[in-house]
């Protein structure tokens, strides 16, 4: 039985300035993850880079850090400035639903992006003929066939959940633990099985991509130090990364539902808003060709202005 229509969120904060300062502050990190994942998106397919596959996975990552993002804040922006923070139930499963899928083929590209700096390291010879653009394509399909099956699956657990009186959520967003506190019934299962599905499955991706990068590092040594320098570089990029989205996720989805000193609303902020704006500064910042790039394509993009 479902009594609920709507929730209501709890929000961050229950300090109403606090909240019009911070509402202040998530609009400009906002504004950040457009504009930084933007110059990405259009310097890669603007240039020779898109034909290169961590470039091209790169600009899948961009493009799913707006899409993650853009699901989430504009509405915690919007409830920040505003008293009552309510949501509808169908409203509420599309953001579970949008938000799952587009957090898990985020995870499945920065696998795909290990796979890619595992192979041009330790297979430098066959580099060319394992990442072709075929093989690129069929990563980035996997990665919303597995992204689908987990969200429609999690979408299917929680609309089979009986909502019957409280609508509070603990949270900014929906999601499924904080939902899980205002099921009817006993949630035990239930929350043995988000364990299982997220958490462990997060801690195994996780542990996969640190053992992976162990392993190129392990061969950079027959390389040399001008080549060790170059993808030092870009793995140190990718290992943060993996660290900023990973960490947070680990700690949120291991834990089980019930526990109420859990800090899950204060850590996912780390992977909703803070992590897709420092991701286009940890892969520009870091790497000179992105940077000779984006210079080429803004300075012909100026040219053709005053043409």
């Amino acid at each position: 039985q479902n009594n609920v229509t709507e929730f209501v969120f709890m929000g961050l904060w229950e300090n109403r300035q606090l909240e019009l300062l911070f509402l202040v502050l998530f609009l400009l990190c906002y504004l950040a993850v457009l504009m930084g994942n933007f110059i990405i998106l259009l310097t890669i397919t603007c240039s020779h880079l898109i034909e290169q596959p961590m470039y091209y996975f790169l600009c899948h990552l961009s493009l799913m850090d707006l899409c993650y993002t853009s699901t989430v804040v504009p509405r915690l922006i919007r409830d920040l400035g505003t008293a009552r923070k309510n949501i509808s139930y169908n409203n509420c499963m599309t953001q579970l639903f949008t938000a799952h899928l587009l957090a898990a083929v985020e995870i499945f590209i920065l696998v795909s992006m290990a796979v890619d700096r595992y192979v041009a390291i330790v297979k430098p010879l066959h580099y060319m003929l394992i990442m072709n653009r075929r093989e690129c394509n069929v990563l980035v399909f996997v990665a919303w066939g597995v992204g689908f099956w987990h969200s429609v699956t999690l979408l299917l657990m929680v609309l089979s959940l009986p909502f019957c009186g409280p609508n509070q959520i603990d949270h900014y967003i929906c999601d499924v633990k904080p939902l899980l506190k205002l099921v009817c019934k006993d949630i035990h299962v239930v929350s043995i099985l988000v364990i299982a599905k997220s958490g462990m499955v997060v801690v195994v991706i996780f542990l996969v991509l640190v053992a992976s990068y162990i392993v190129i590092l392990y061969n950079l040594r027959t390389h040399s130090s001008a080549g060790r320098r170059k993808a030092l570089s870009t793995c140190s990029s990718h290992v943060m990364v993996v660290i900023l989205f990973f960490v947070p996720c680990i700690y949120i989805y291991v834990l089980p539902a019930g526990r109420s000193e859990n800090k899950d609303k204060e850590n996912s902020v780390f992977y909703t808003v803070i992590a897709p704006m420092l991701n286009p500064l940890i892969y520009t910042l870091r790497n000179m060709e992105m940077k000779i790039s984006m210079g080429k394509v803004w300075s012909k993009m100026v040219h053709s202005e005053f043409k």
